[in-house]
């Protein structure tokens, strides 16, 4: 098995009966995701790059949330147009970028 440099999760409110209903579904987390399977295909990362949309996370009020791993590193109130610079600064660049950081 290929494990990658990093992993990404975005919360998308998917619930365990399938249902998706909450704050990260109904402020873009699909369109959030969208941008992150866009940009990794763009750079051509996907091998080093994981993708997954996850449940809740139990804090709604700093959402949409997204999860960076191995790094531990928690964005917050995180937007479509967040995913370049996330890509660009972290991913590829190794550099948190501070302002999204819960």
């Amino acid at each position: 098995m290929h494990k990658p440099k990093h992993h990404i999760f975005v919360c998308t409110s998917s619930r365990a009966n399938g249902q998706t209903k909450g704050y990260c579904q109904s402020n873009e987390g699909f369109e959030i995701m969208q941008r992150f399977i866009e940009e990794i295909d763009d750079r051509e990362i996907g091998g080093d790059v994981f993708l997954s949309n996850t449940g809740c996370f139990g804090i709604c009020e700093k959402g949409p949330i997204v999860v960076v791993y191995p790094d531990n590193i928690w964005y917050g109130s995180v937007s479509p147009d967040d995913v370049e610079e996330i890509m660009d600064s972290h991913i590829e660049g190794g550099e948190i970028v501070e302002r999204l950081v819960i």
